[in-house]
């Protein structure tokens, strides 16, 4: 089999797997070569991830791979949550996190900025809008998707 209908193999065993435990599949990556592989599975629930999810998810995963045998070498499974910095790659992610502050860099400047950190206000259709504070003045900034490049949720530290 080659790589690519691997890495198609790989991304239905996991939404499977996913799907089966209560878990939306946000990320399936084969990393390294040879006797190095890491599969390297991201997932995600409302309310968060826990340890016993990422335990459960493995197991349901290794059964499907025992099963189907997708890769013929010996490779490390490794399942995680994104993390509360978490990617945004899909307009589903952005509507999810309505209200969240996020950092996007974009492939062509908005407003003069290759980036922007705003508070996401809505989504829609290939685009999202963001509340942006720039010298004591608050505006809305539109981002079509396609100029996104990579968008990360940003961390905020709540005082008080």
């Amino acid at each position: 089999m080659d790589i690519i209908n691997t890495k198609k193999k790989i991304h239905e065993l996991a939404s499977q797997a996913a799907e089966d435990e209560g878990l939306e599949l946000v990320s399936a990556e084969i990393l390294g070569r040879g006797r190095r592989l890491l599969l390297r599975i991201t997932v995600d629930k409302d309310g968060g991830v826990t340890i016993g999810d990422c335990e459960r998810m493995s197991r349901s995963l290794e059964a499907l791979l025992d099963v189907e045998d997708p890769i013929r070498s010996s490779y490390v499974l490794e399942v995680s949550s994104p993390g509360i910095d978490r990617p945004l790659t899909q307009q589903k992610d952005f509507e999810k996190n309505i209200g969240k502050l996020v950092r996007i860099v974009m492939t062509e400047k908005i407003d003069n900025q290759s980036f922007i950190i705003g508070r996401i206000t809505d989504a829609g259709e290939g685009w999202v809008r963001l509340t942006v504070g720039s010298k004591g003045k608050d505006k809305d900034v539109f981002v079509p998707l396609d100029k996104v490049s990579k968008a990360r949720l940003e961390i905020e530290i709540k005082k008080g």
